[in-house]
């Protein structure tokens, strides 16, 4: 099966299908462990001779790179199988040779005659390549760049011939040079290509600039530091991705259970019985939390049924509607208790028959929503829904990127996130851009001894990335406009390796 050329996304829908259905995978994980994703759990992954579990019946998918029938060698592994009467399939992928130009913003076949790939790594007429009148890509060829350049130029293309270089192709990794043949030599000393790498020569090389669309995204490559378990992160990170950007999760606290669950327990049964008029509620842990107790009394949402509910901002709003409860109540401005209590009635005992609230929340939060519900006419029972307790300290080479600037940002969803995070894993290096949800996560991350560069301009993840994002592309419109190479925070640092262009 072809894997494509490194964006997990490219995978066919077949491949998709067969990983999905296979015993055992055989795939180089620093590779394609992305692809696992696809896969039951329990899946065998396999490295090596793959056949013996094959003639056992087992369905067995070998994830090859690119297009297997491409420049690889699964023509002998094919014929090894046949040999072992094991029936295989050849599912195709997405060819290095189209992909990664057209992420790099070069039409593989726009406006000329031919297309012509060509293996460096067997013995090639250069002279004969010399005359394509289209486009000419070469495979596993960096390491032989500038003599390649020189005997096509022997061979009578012009130095002035348009080239360009890219490496890990259709990855956040994809670095690309745009060069001419007669400068191969200068234009590459610096740039430090390994393989995976691609050669490019001819006229299409030429319409990059207008074409460019991957490597020209406003966080391409940034390495950004999210703080927040997986379940939380999911849309923010799926947003960073979209602006080119690897966003990694790391937990700063962890959600736990009261120690005593009968305080819940009763608030359960209150709000079954009818003695609340309000449900309110804070966070998308106090849903969590609500809901898992509804579980387990078997209730589900209809048991709202009667109740008015109000949700603090957009996650919450959201993790109610995933319940099936819609709020009746939102702010419409700031999204915090402050916001909420602005759009909050009083209490009016011709309209209200009950003036009681229920309110789920951490053990830790502040009392300011229960004393503006106060003043209101309302009653509240506050109900401890579930613990936050910082989490523990991230693996070493995450602590050790964050402290020394391996990080190009990192996005605080509030103050406590900064104060958890420096607590379990230390202050953020100067060079990482520190991005803020609102005044009072900026308030706690100075008082950390951060330089704030970018906030939100309202509280929500989804602002707070759109922020980052305008702030990458205004970092790189001037690096170009100043006529450098964009350069990533990370890159700014003593010892980062530099990229010339």
């Amino acid at each position: 099966m072809g894997a494509g050329p490194g964006d997990p996304n490219l995978l066919t829908l077949r491949g998709a299908e067969l990983l999905g259905k296979a015993d055992v995978v055989v795939l180089d994980e620093d590779a394609f462990g992305p692809l696992l994703q696809h896969c039951r759990e329990g899946v065998e992954v396999l490295a090596g001779d793959y056949i013996p579990r094959a003639k056992a019946g087992k369905l067995v998918v070998r994830v090859c790179e690119g297009d297997p029938m491409l420049f690889s060698s699964i023509s002998e592994e094919a014929a090894a199988c046949a040999a072992a009467e094991v029936d295989f399939e050849i599912v195709p992928g997405v060819p290095p040779a189209t992909a990664v130009l057209t992420y790099a913003g070069i039409p593989p076949a726009a406006a000329v005659p031919e297309f012509r790939v060509v293996d460096a790594a067997m013995e090639q007429d250069w002279a004969s390549h010399a005359a394509c009148p289209g486009t000419l890509v070469i495979y596993n060829g960096i390491d032989q760049a500038v003599p390649i350049a020189k005997a096509l130029i022997a061979g009578g293309k012009p130095d002035s011939t348009p080239a360009a270089v890219s490496s890990a192709g259709t990855t956040t990794e994809q670095y690309t040079v745009v060069t001419t043949l007669g400068r191969m030599q200068p234009d590459l000393k610096h740039a430090g290509f390994t393989e995976p790498a691609m050669i490019v020569v001819g006229d299409a090389v030429g319409m990059r600039d207008r074409l460019s669309w991957f490597e020209t995204r406003p966080l391409f490559g940034w390495r950004v530091l999210v703080p927040r378990t997986k379940e939380q992160a999911a849309g923010l990170s799926e947003q960073l991705r979209s602006y080119g950007a690897v966003p990694e999760e790391v937990p700063t606290i962890s959600v736990e259970p009261p120690r005593t669950p009968q305080q819940m327990d009763r608030a359960i049964k209150g709000l079954v019985t009818g003695r609340y008029e309000w449900v309110a509620f804070t966070s998308a842990n106090a849903v969590k939390a609500i809901r898992e107790k509804f579980e387990e009394y078997g209730l589900d949402a209809r048991a709202f049924a009667g109740l008015k509910v109000a949700a603090v901002g957009e996650a919450t709003s959201q993790a109610l509607v995933e319940f099936g409860v819609k709020p009746d109540l939102l702010p419409t401005g700031e999204q915090s208790s402050e916001g909420l209590l602005a759009e909050w009635p009083p209490y009016d005992s011709m309209l209200d028959p009950i003036n009681r609230v229920l309110l789920p929340r951490a053990d830790i939060a502040t009392d300011t929503l229960i004393a503006g519900l106060t003043e209101l006419g309302w009653e509240c029972d506050d109900v401890t829904a579930y613990r936050t307790v910082r989490a523990a300290p991230p693996p070493q080479p995450i602590r050790e990127a964050i402290k020394g600037g391996g990080f190009d940002a990192v996005l605080f969803t509030s103050s406590s996130t900064v104060r958890n995070l420096v607590g379990i894993a230390g202050k953020p290096h100067n060079v990482t851009v520190i991005a803020v949800i609102g005044p009072q996560t900026a308030k706690t991350a100075e008082e950390f001894g951060l330089r704030v560069d970018v906030m939100a301009d309202k509280p929500s993840a989804s602002a707070l990335a759109a922020a980052l994002a305008e702030y990458g592309q205004k970092r790189r419109q001037a690096a170009v406009a100043a006529g450098d190479v964009p350069r990533r925070p990370s890159q700014t640092r003593r010892g980062a390796r530099r990229r010339l262009k």
